[in-house]
């Protein structure tokens, strides 16, 4: 396909012609796929499941308290609630009201949704909120008192845009953001930090740092904890390669010399001796006579560094299957949440007077996945849960658990439970092995009915991008609208993802991204080989950079599938660096502007791949107006060009929703009822 784009009108977001497409496509979507018998009965039990009372609900200490955000039928936005600890701990749990955002939007006359707050310590009073029109990564920030619980008249507040911001005193911010032409990076997020005092105008705040425009972004934080006060600057060279910059006394910014591919982390807390500086490889590393391998955690005390030593202990090493998904720490010890073949492994390790790291596993349960979030407040130093921390267990057919746990032993109090959302009574999760085209061995997981082997309708999901593992979890929706129904649920762990570290990543990045195509590919050959499905009952679902493999798949092997579900997707890749925060993921694509680059990239660009005379399965494109991220435009003219070509596709759009495609529970429950509405017409009738 050209460069000259006849559909290039779709990318006018909120252009009248546009949207006068989106509602004609989405209508035709809805009065199809409603007509089916199954479309309202699927809808009542996703919603259910979505608002169901009995959810563990998410929690984050701020201060001597827990805060959640809460949705249900009643509180469609949320409700910013908190509670103790030791309400916690009960099955009914008693809740404060912090803001309501339901009732903010009504009085506003604006569709708010929550994005975040950013707290100051240790008083935790003074907040600063972001609130999102519609789902958009954009937000608004406004200063919230949560003692008063209200919005504080005259305090610090920033319009819609792509923001950062952080706290350094109770009267200054640190503020990246929209100041005007120039000062947003080409991916469309803040390049220039100022300092500002309460006040005082933005546009006098002053000017500390300014990065390039071809970075992909500029932040700031700063660290309160008593004798180790610290202001850290990243600035973003591409998505995988940062610049970390430590702020000194006489106001410049030294680099703190640690390999651009590393993420880096200080641990300490208030009351305890030293400083240790831990780095997370994402490249080998050949420092102080020693090479250190990608994928592994180091440690050192953070004065010895800052002194030029470098002997560091090494936390983690990666292994042939083994991966580290993560790494957190309390007081005196480091968490470590691994990866061993697909399935989570936890470690901790004691950090002693000496600096020094002593390790022990975790007894924890296996296979599945876990997710740690410690309770200390490093800013006090008599913290009583310094030690404590929520751990969180899940896998396919296992409803979450939540854990009260410390550090030194492994025992666990239960605080919450997941009921089961779905009969999973006859079903088996299994992991199996795929050969992909160059003889890669690729794992996926298998969740459907144990017993009698014969084909049925099978889901195939996918992401194989930017680091990012698909791990065993409880997956309601999938569960109570496809596995209870009689089909067969596919997790693939191609290349491209973090499953087993960065050389899994690294794989498929750039001019070898074809080979997380092929890797998906063989995954569904091995179904249909393995008699799991046939072609005619396989369908693919994938979102984001999913949506683009997904879609690319669709067009390169159509004959293997009946079915795509391409969400949020990414398809015209000769523009996507143009379009909202494309430019900065070049680094996992390429340049389209570069012949070299776009050689590699047009042989899989969906887009500009579609062809006439070729028999596609039928598609189910989805994406959301307000996703700020991944440009609609990529859905629109995607589906728009299958429908001038003459194949048959359905589209839909949610107006709000950002890039998670909804904003709400009933948003939610209504484009996941289009999608298993839609796959169970494609691929099969109800067991």
């Amino acid at each position: 396909m050209s460069d000259d784009d006849p559909w290039l009108w779709l990318e006018d977001v909120q252009g009248e012609r546009a949207l006068a497409w989106v509602r004609e496509r989405n209508a035709e979507t809805l009065a199809e796929l409603q007509a089916r018998p199954d479309f309202a009965p699927t809808r009542e039990r996703l919603l259910r499941i979505l608002n169901a009372k009995d959810r563990i609900p998410a929690v984050q200490r701020i201060g001597d308290r827990l805060y959640n955000l809460w949705q249900d039928e009643t509180h469609k936005r949320g409700l910013w609630r908190r509670t103790t600890l030791a309400e916690y701990r009960k099955a009914a749990p008693a809740w404060e009201t912090v803001l309501d955002l339901d009732a903010l939007g009504a009085a506003e006359g604006e569709n708010w949704v929550w994005a975040g707050a950013t707290c100051l310590g240790p008083a935790w009073r003074r907040c600063l909120v972001s609130l999102s029109r519609g789902g958009a990564d954009a937000t608004v920030v406004r200063e919230f008192d949560l003692v008063d619980k209200r919005f504080v008249e005259g305090g610090f507040a920033l319009p819609e845009a792509k923001t950062d911001v952080a706290w350094v005193d109770p009267d200054h911010l640190y503020v990246g953001t929209d100041f005007g032409p120039g000062s947003m990076t080409d991916s469309g997020y803040p390049r220039v930090i100022k300092r500002w005092r309460r006040g005082t105008p933005l546009a006098e705040a002053v000017t500390v740092f300014e990065g390039e425009k071809q970075d992909v972004a500029v932040d700031v934080s700063v660290d309160h904890t008593p004798g180790f006060e610290r202001t850290t600057l990243v600035r973003m060279l591409d998505f995988y390669r940062q610049q970390v910059m430590l702020l000194q006394a006489d106001g410049r910014w030294q680099p703190l010399p640690v390999p651009e591919q590393a993420r880096i982390a200080f641990m300490h807390s208030a009351g305890v001796r030293g400083d240790t500086l831990l780095i997370e490889l994402r490249s080998d590393w050949e420092v102080g006579g020693v090479r250190h391998p990608s994928g592994a955690l180091l440690a050192i005390d953070a004065r010895a560094f800052a002194a030029g030593r470098r002997e560091f202990q090494v936390l983690f090493e990666p292994g042939p299957t083994r991966s580290l998904a993560g790494f957190t720490f309390t007081r005196r010890h480091v968490l470590l949440n691994v990866l061993d073949n697909v399935s989570g492994r936890l470690e901790e390790w004691r950090r002693h007077g000496d600096g020094r790291f002593v390790r022990r596993a975790i007894d924890a349960p296996a296979p599945g996945s876990f997710s740690i979030a410690p309770l200390n407040d490093p800013l006090r130093r008599d913290d009583p849960l310094a030690e404590k921390y929520l751990l969180s267990y899940t896998g396919f057919l296992t409803p979450d658990t939540l854990w009260l746990a410390r550090t030194g032993h492994d025992r666990r109090a239960t605080l919450k439970t997941l009921p089961a959302a779905f009969d999973a009574a006859g079903l088996q999760a299994g992991q199996h092995v795929a050969t992909s085209r160059d003889g890669t061995r690729v794992p996926y997981f298998v969740i459907g009915p144990r017993g009698e082997a014969r084909p049925r309708p099978t889901l195939l999901y996918g992401y194989g991008g930017f680091r990012i593992a698909l791990n065993p979890r409880y997956m309601r929706p999938v569960g109570a609208a496809w596995l209870e129904r009689g089909g067969v649920f596919v997790l693939a762990n191609i290349r491209g993802g973090g499953e087993f570290g960065p050389r899994w990543h690294q794989a498929a990045l750039r001019e070898h991204r074809q080979r997380a195509f092929d890797d998906f590919i063989a995954i569904a050959e091995d179904l249909i080989a393995r008699g799991v499905t046939t072609p005619a009952q396989l369908g693919i679902e994938g979102g984001s950079n999913g949506g683009l493999l997904v879609g690319a798949v669709m067009v390169q092997r159509p004959e293997l599938f009946n079915a795509v579900v391409c969400q949020v997707p990414l398809l015209d890749m000769r523009r996507y660096h143009q379009l909202l925060a494309g430019a900065s993921w070049m680094a996992e694509y390429g340049n389209p502007d570069d012949p070299a680059d776009w050689a590699f990239i047009s042989r899989y660009s969906p887009y500009q791949n579609l062809r006439a005379g070729v028999r596609y399965p039928r598609a189910l494109i989805a994406t959301s107006t307000r996703d700020d991220r991944v440009h609609p435009g990529h859905a629109r003219k995607f589906a728009a060009r299958l429908r001038e070509l003459g194949h048959p596709v359905l589209y839909y759009e949610n107006i709000e929703g950002g890039h998670g495609g909804a904003a709400d529970n009933e948003q939610r429950a209504t484009l996941q009822t289009v999608e298993y509405t839609y796959l169970w017409q494609q691929l099969g009738r109800r067991e």
